[in-house]
């Protein structure tokens, strides 16, 4: 009789694991809103314009491959600007006057790695952190001004005023590969919502994503970076195996 009951507890507990296995859904889609950050030339801060913040929606698709690894079809709507005169310091900013704006749609496709292996079971609450890198392509639409810049004031810098014109007369970049590289952080509130955040760096390989080079700084590649927050909603899986609840 006891071997009889031992077996059938572990023979459910199989059964329980495997028919949540069966009706653990792999698809799940995400809404963020957030903060586009443009990182360049026209910003003396390594962490970006935050004086030039532009919003932005983020809508993603996730499959689920593993308890650690998923795949994430990401889309991305906002806008980057960048102003020279929004700085007083270094003092040839104000002289300069360099600026740019564009909007900036992107797609992208992601690997994510769940730090605490979760992907396969969530609980009804719960933190989980994730990491995620992958390539996507950005679509700009750059509007440069150098309409106040002080020519006077730069007469002694030969590099400046010949570089501006090297500027002037190079093709302004319309679709730029991304590289995106990011950590977030999810909660999950049921079995189906949860909430989001992350912080994502996009590495570029252009120099004028801002419209300017020769005449800033050529040594170093323009990024943008976004802060996001969101809800995600997993799918039901809608399998013909009916579990008996025990």
């Amino acid at each position: 009789m006891a071997k009889g009951i031992l077996f059938c507890l572990c023979f459910g507990s199989h059964l329980l694991v495997t028919c949540q296995s069966v009706f653990f859904s792999k698809f799940e889609l995400g809404l963020n809103a957030g903060l586009f950050i443009y990182q360049g030339d026209l910003t003396p801060s390594q962490l970006g314009s935050y004086k030039t913040l532009k919003p932005g929606l983020s809508f993603f698709l996730n499959r689920i491959i593993s308890p650690v690894f998923s795949l994430r079809t990401n889309l991305a709507l906002g806008g980057l600007q960048g102003d020279d005169a929004k700085y007083l310091k270094p003092e040839y900013r104000q002289q300069r006057n360099f600026n740019f704006n564009s909007p900036a749609f992107e797609v992208s496709e992601l690997l994510v790695a769940d730090i605490f292996k979760n992907n396969m079971s969530r609980r009804s609450s719960g933190l989980s952190p994730y990491l995620f890198a992958g390539l996507g392509f950005s679509l700009l639409n750059i509007k440069r001004d150098w309409s106040h810049f002080n020519a006077e004031f730069f007469s002694s810098e030969a590099s400046t005023i010949s570089g501006l014109t090297a500027d002037q007369q190079h093709a302004l970049p319309v679709l730029i590969p991304v590289f995106p590289t990011g950590i977030g952080f999810r909660y999950t509130i049921s079995s189906r919502i949860s909430v989001n955040a992350e912080t994502s760096y996009r590495f570029t390989l252009t120099d004028y994503l801002d419209g300017f080079s020769k005449a800033a700084n050529d040594s170093r590649r323009d990024s943008y970076i976004t802060h996001t927050v969101g809800l995600i909603y997993q799918f039901k899986n809608n399998s013909w195996l009916k579990c008996p609840v025990f």
